[in-house]
C-alpha cells in the first residue's frame, strides 16, 4: 500500500510539473534544445516543495539537464511560471527576513566578498577577460567582450564629463579597471573602495604608479569631497534598508557642481526579498532595487538628469562570461569540483535568460546635486 501511495504522489507531481513548464512551451524529456531532460524522478516533487531553490539545487545535483539552459530559463521567465507555482515556505521566510532584518549591515556586508568576490583573482581573470569588469558591457557596433567593456567605461567617463585632475570616488571599485581607465585616459585622481580583500590586493597592484588610491573600506565610512562619484554594480548589495543611507553618503561626498553615476541591475517592481537560490549560492544578502526605489532614495538629495537602460546587453555579456568559464574550466576543475561547475553555469545562463526575458534591467542613472542649468546632454 505504501508503494502505491508513493507512486501515486510521484505521478501527480510529474503531471503538475509537466503542466507547469508547458505554460512556457518547455517539455519534459522533449527533443528541443530548451526542453528539460530529467535523470532523477525526485526532481518533480523537489520543484513542488522547494520552488526555484529546488530547481537550481536539483540541477547542481545532476537530476536534470538542458542543452540550451539560457533559452529554457528565458521561456520559463517570460511565461511567468513563478505565478503558476505553489506557495513556498522557504521563499516566504526569506522575504520576511529581508523585510525585518538589515541583511546588509556593516557586519553582514562582507559575507558576499568571502563567498563570491574572494573566490580567486585567477578564476575571475579567466572568466571576465583582460579588462576585469564584472558588470554589463556596452555591445554597440558588434564589439567583442574586451572592446565592449572599454566602450562601457568610456560611456561612463563621457556621461560624467571627466577632466584632468578631477577627484573621483569609485564605490565598489572591483578589480580597479574603471579607476585605471579614468586615470590613464582622462587624467583623473581616483579613490576606489571595496570590501573584498582579494579585489583590494589585485587593484592596488594593477593601479600601481597611477594617481589611484585603493582602499579596503565600507562605503558608509567615507566622508570626503569629490568632483564625481561612480557606483557600478554596487547598489545590488546595498539592501532596501540602506538605499537612503547610500544616497546620503554620495550626497555628502559630492561637491556642489558634481555628478553621480549609479549603474545597477533593477527589478521591474519593488521587492524586498532576494531570489532564494541566488542569495544562498551566489550573492549572499543581495537584492535588486526597482527604478522607483533608486529614485525615491535620491529624492530631495539629487536631481535625476538621465536614465539609460541597456539591459539587453547583459544577455550578451553573461554568455561571453559563460563561454570563457567553460573554456577555462580544466584549470579549476580539481579545486572547485563538479557541483560548482554546474552551479556557476546555472547562475550565468539563468541570468542571461532573465535579461533576455526583460524580467530584470540594467540602468545607468546620472544625478546632479542641484540640476544642470540648461539641461543635461544625454550620451549614448
Amino acid at each position: 500500500m505504501s508503494t502505491y501511495w508513493s507512486n501515486f504522489r510521484s505521478n501527480r507531481a510529474q503531471v503538475a510539473v509537466s503542466n507547469l513548464f508547458a505554460h512556457g512551451d518547455i517539455l519534459i524529456n522533449g527533443k528541443r534544445p530548451w526542453d528539460i531532460q530529467v535523470h532523477d524522478d525526485r526532481f518533480f516533487s523537489r520543484i513542488l516543495s522547494d520552488g526555484t531553490l529546488g530547481f537550481g539545487e536539483s540541477y547542481m545535483e545532476g537530476w536534470w539537464e538542458c542543452e540550451a539552459l539560457d533559452e529554457m530559463c528565458f521561456r520559463a521567465i517570460r511565461a511567468h511560471l513563478n505565478r503558476h507555482a505553489h506557495f513556498n515556505l522557504r521563499t516566504a521566510i526569506a522575504a520576511a527576513a529581508s523585510f525585518c532584518i538589515n541583511l546588509q549591515s556593516k557586519c553582514r556586508a562582507r559575507l558576499v566578498s568571502k563567498v563570491h568576490y574572494d573566490l580567486g583573482n585567477d578564476f575571475f581573470e579567466t572568466m571576465l577577460g583582460p579588462i576585469m569588469q564584472y558588470s554589463c558591457a556596452y555591445f554597440s557596433d558588434n564589439k567583442g567582450l574586451p572592446e565592449a567593456q572599454r566602450a562601457k567605461m568610456d560611456l561612463i567617463c563621457c556621461k560624467l564629463g571627466l577632466q584632468t585632475d578631477m577627484r573621483i570616488l569609485d564605490i565598489g571599485c572591483g578589480w580597479g579597471a574603471l579607476a585605471k581607465h579614468a586615470a590613464q585616459y582622462y587624467g583623473c585622481n581616483v579613490v576606489g573602495i571595496t570590501i573584498s580583500k582579494k579585489q583590494h590586493q589585485y587593484a592596488k597592484e594593477s593601479c600601481r604608479n597611477l594617481p589611484i588610491e585603493i582602499r579596503l573600506q565600507d562605503y558608509r565610512d567615507i566622508s570626503e569631497p569629490f568632483d564625481r562619484i561612480i557606483s557600478v554594480g554596487m547598489m545590488e548589495h546595498v539592501g532596501h534598508k540602506n538605499y537612503r543611507t547610500y544616497m546620503e553618503v554620495a550626497d555628502r561626498c559630492l561637491r556642489k557642481d558634481g555628478l553621480f553615476l549609479c549603474q545597477t541591475i533593477c527589478g521591474n517592481r519593488a521587492n524586498f526579498a532576494p531570489d532564494v537560490w541566488i542569495e544562498r549560492y551566489i550573492f549572499p544578502h543581495s537584492a535588486l532595487p526597482s527604478v522607483s526605489q533608486v529614485v525615491r532614495a535620491a529624492e530631495g538629495l539629487f536631481i535625476l538628469e538621465d536614465a539609460h537602460n541597456f539591459g539587453v546587453y547583459y544577455d550578451l555579456t553573461l554568455l561571453a562570461w559563460e563561454n570563457n568559464f567553460r573554456k577555462s574550466w580544466k584549470y579549476f576543475q580539481s579545486a572547485y569540483g563538479e557541483s560548482f561547475y554546474r552551479m556557476w553555469r546555472f547562475y550565468l545562463l539563468s541570468c542571461a535568460g532573465a535579461f533576455r526575458a526583460r524580467d530584470i534591467q540594467l540602468l545607468q542613472f546620472v544625478f546632479s546635486k542641484g540640476g544642470i542649468l540648461g539641461g543635461y546632454h544625454s550620451i549614448r
